[in-house]
């Protein structure tokens, strides 16, 4: 069985120095617990940003 995949537009901020910064991310996902661990993932990965570092406000089916 092949579960068809969503886009999910993930909205919030994360913590840049001292200040924290808006975030829109299109994120490819089975479903919306998914989306918000890979938006995590990516900024752990690329910006090296904690768990805690990161407030995501909204998570919206496209």
């Amino acid at each position: 069985m092949v579960t068809k995949m969503k886009n999910f537009v993930v909205k919030g901020k994360f913590k840049a120095g001292n200040t924290w910064e808006n975030f829109t991310k299109k994120i490819e996902s089975q479903n919306e617990k998914n989306a918000k661990d890979n938006v995590y993932s990516v900024f752990g990965s690329r910006h090296g940003i904690k768990r805690s570092q990161i407030l995501i406000e909204s998570v919206a089916e496209e």
